[in-house]
C-alpha cells in the first residue's frame, strides 16, 4: 500500500493517519493551552481531512495530553476534530498511547490497541504490537532532525525494522512539541522498542512552501553528511 506524506500525517490509501495531538499541552509543558475549534492544531486537521478526503481517521496514540481533570478548552477541541471528520463522512478511531489516561472522558468513539490497514498495522508504538505486519506506523518518539541548525520535524522510515517488518514513525501533529532531536540517537535512546537499528531510519522532512516531501539518506550515512 503507497504512503503519502502531508503535513505531519500519512495517508494510507484512504486513511489518514496523525500522531501525537497532545491536545492540551501548552509552551510550559502542563499549562493549559486554548486548543479549541478555530486554532492551529484543529484548522490544519480539517484541512488534511478535506484535501485527502479519507473514509477513516486514525489518531495514532496521544491524543491527550495528561492530566489529573480535562480543562475545557480540551474537550472543545476534541469536539473540533470529531466534528471535521463528521462533516467529511470519515469516522474517527484513536489508538490510546501513554499520555491517554483520560481518554474516556472526552471521547466515546471506537478505540483499538492497535488497528490494522491492509497489511499495515498502527499503534501508538509505547508498547510492543501484538502480531505481525509488513509495515508499522507508530508515534510515539516525536521525531526531529537538525539540519544547518534548523531543527525540523520528520517522520523516520526503515525497511525491515521490527521482526522483518518496515517501520514509519510520525512526527508529532501538535506543533508545540519541540520534538525529540535523533541526529545523533542510537536504538536504545528511542522510547518506542520498534526502533531496533537507528542507523536504518531514513529521516523524511515535510517541506510545507513546496507542498512536498524530503527523503534524506539514514541516519547511519547522513550523520557524516552533516
Amino acid at each position: 500500500m503507497e504512503l503519502t506524506y502531508d503535513g505531519r500525517a500519512l495517508v494510507l490509501g484512504d486513511v489518514l493517519v496523525v500522531a501525537d495531538l497532545h491536545v492540551g499541552r501548552g509552551t510550559g509543558g502542563e499549562l493549559e493551552f486554548p486548543v479549541g475549534s478555530g486554532t492551529d492544531m484543529v484548522e490544519r486537521f480539517r484541512d488534511l481531512v478535506a484535501r485527502h478526503d479519507p473514509g477513516e481517521v486514525v489518531v495514532a496514540g496521544d491524543l491527550l495530553h495528561s492530566f489529573r481533570t480535562v480543562p475545557r478548552t480540551v474537550d472543545d477541541a476534541v469536539a473540533g476534530l470529531e466534528a471535521a471528520c463528521h462533516q467529511a463522512g470519515a469516522r474517527l478511531l484513536v489508538t490510546p498511547g501513554n499520555h491517554d489516561t483520560m481518554l474516556e472522558s472526552v471521547w466515546d468513539g471506537p478505540t483499538a490497541a492497535q488497528y490494522r490497514v491492509g497489511d499495515t498495522l498502527v499503534l501508538h508504538g509505547h508498547e510492543a504490537p501484538e502480531g505481525e505486519a509488513d509495515r508499522y506506523v507508530v508515534g510515539h518518539d516525536h521525531p526531529t532532525i537538525e539540519i544547518e541548525g534548523q531543527r525540523r520535524p520528520c517522520y523516520l522510515v526503515a525497511e525491515g525494522q521490527y521482526h522483518g517488518g518496515d517501520v514509519v514513525m510520525l512526527p508529532s501533529f501538535n506543533r508545540l512539541n519541540a520534538g525529540v532531536r535523533v541526529n545523533a540517537m542510537s536504538a536504545d535512546e528511542f522510547q518506542s522498542p520498534l526502533v531496533t537499528d537507528a542507523d536504518r531510519l531514513a529521516p523524511v522532512v515535510w517541506d510545507e512552501g513546496a507542498r512536498d516531501s524530503r527523503e534524506f539518506p539514514p541516519l547511519g550515512e547522513f550523520r557524516r553528511l552533516l
